[in-house]
């Protein structure tokens, strides 16, 4: 096995590991990748293995999404539930669009840029967690559009590499009053048609620069981004009942302040 194809399957392990869980999935690949000199054009690598995260969330919660698509013909409170996840996703989307160029070309190529972002949001996530109002939502499928909106408006945020996708979503579904549990469970919820827009857009937009000749590694990177996914997925509701968000908070602060000191260090 190659080292390249080693460095791969630990990124897959990193995306499964990260994706669904307030850390940024995307700060912590680059930053691996920047330390470990992974070199993938138009960042191909980290666009198809986040596919394999998104089919880890289908597959845990397929039967509860096709019952749910079943009922919306007949079930208001199962269309309000495709509408809340449809409106939320909806600002994350335009703006990607818009700001694309900007965000794959000079974002994702500051290093320090994530490092402060996964602290930033760290220190964010500590003082939410801790002081967020009573929540009054306690059900992911049932949350106001209103504030599936709101919820879809922090998820811009996402867009600068280590603020974290599901960090956004979270911290802006506590500040309104969502359980923790339902905060992270409606984020899985959205990350479907976010994560599936974004990698059907980098898709098409690397399509010239796509590189056939690293569909080995990007196989592995895959897999073990959706089985590391799967039990993620499966343990981390039931460790935020119990603990919250602080513990994700610290690993932020902890890995941010890690790869300031290895970059002035000039590694």
């Amino acid at each position: 096995m190659s080292d390249t194809t080693l460095v791969a399957a630990f990124l897959g392990l990193i995306e499964g590991l990260t994706e669904f869980i307030p850390v940024s999935s995307t700060g912590h690949l680059l930053l691996f990748g920047h330390f470990l000199g992974f070199d993938n054009p138009g960042r191909a690598f980290e666009v198809v293995i986040q596919l394999g995260a998104v089919l880890a969330i289908l597959t845990i919660y397929f039967a509860k999404l096709t019952g749910i698509a079943r009922a919306a013909p007949h079930d208001p409170l199962a269309r309000r539930f495709l509408w809340a996840v449809l409106l939320a996703f909806l600002p994350a989307a335009f703006v990607g669009v818009l700001a694309h160029e900007f965000i794959k070309t000079v974002l994702f190529e500051a290093p320090i840029l994530v490092a402060m972002m996964l602290i930033i949001g760290g220190i964010i996530l500590l003082f939410v967690d801790r002081y967020a109002p009573e929540p009054r939502h306690e059900d992911a499928t049932r949350l106001p559009l209103a504030i599936a909106f709101k919820i879809g408006l922090f998820q811009c945020l996402s867009m600068v590499p280590g603020t974290s996708r599901s960090g956004a979503t979270i911290v802006g579904a506590l500040l309104m009053g969502v359980s923790k549990r339902a905060a992270a469970e409606f984020s899985f919820f959205l990350s479907i048609p976010t994560m599936a827009g974004a990698f059907t857009y980098d898709l098409w937009k690397n399509r010239d620069v796509l590189d056939l000749s690293a569909m080995g590694d990007i196989a592995i990177g895959f897999a073990l981004a959706f089985v590391t996914a799967v039990l993620v997925v499966k343990g981390v509701l039931d460790f935020i009942s119990r603990n919250g968000y602080a513990f994700f908070g610290w690993w932020r602060i902890t890995v941010g302040v890690s790869a300031m000191i290895l970059l002035w260090a000039g590694v």
